[in-house]
């Protein structure tokens, strides 16, 4: 049982690093803004820096995908709107119970930054699809 939590701890300290790494260092093709890579790399590393500037960058994901779900459903048919409504309220159920997996309550400040990590990442990916579908139409 050690051993797995050394791991564990190992593993945290990686993503946690990766995080920390500053956003200009990567390229981004993931949607995320350049204010987000910034306010990254004034955290210093810094947990509750790092949280600030993820919860930041969701909340603009979130209104990106809130704009984009409404573009596309102003361009479906009524029976694709309602698959679509359906599609919607599965991925907030999965994004919602996944990242929620994350904030595990023993996994210390870690625990906090990648579960926000997670929803911050799952919403921009979210927004991206339903942005590719509106090109479709």
């Amino acid at each position: 049982m050690r051993q797995w939590k050394m791991v564990a701890l190992a593993g945290g300290f990686a993503v946690l690093a990766a995080l920390a790494v500053p956003a200009g260092a990567v390229a981004q093709d993931d949607g995320l803004t350049e204010k987000y890579g910034a306010c990254m790399d004034a955290s210093g590393g810094v947990t509750i820096n790092m949280k600030e500037c993820i919860w930041a960058e969701h909340e603009r994901q979130d209104a990106r995908l809130n704009a984009a779900y409404k573009h596309v459903m102003g361009l479906l048919s009524d029976d694709r709107k309602a698959a679509l409504r359906t599609a919607q309220r599965a991925w907030i159920a999965y994004r919602d119970a996944n990242c929620g997996f994350f904030a595990d309550p023993m996994g210390g400040t870690l625990a906090g930054v990648l579960a926000s990590d997670c929803m911050m990442s799952e919403t921009a990916e979210r927004a991206r699809e339903l942005e590719d579908i509106a090109s479709m139409y």
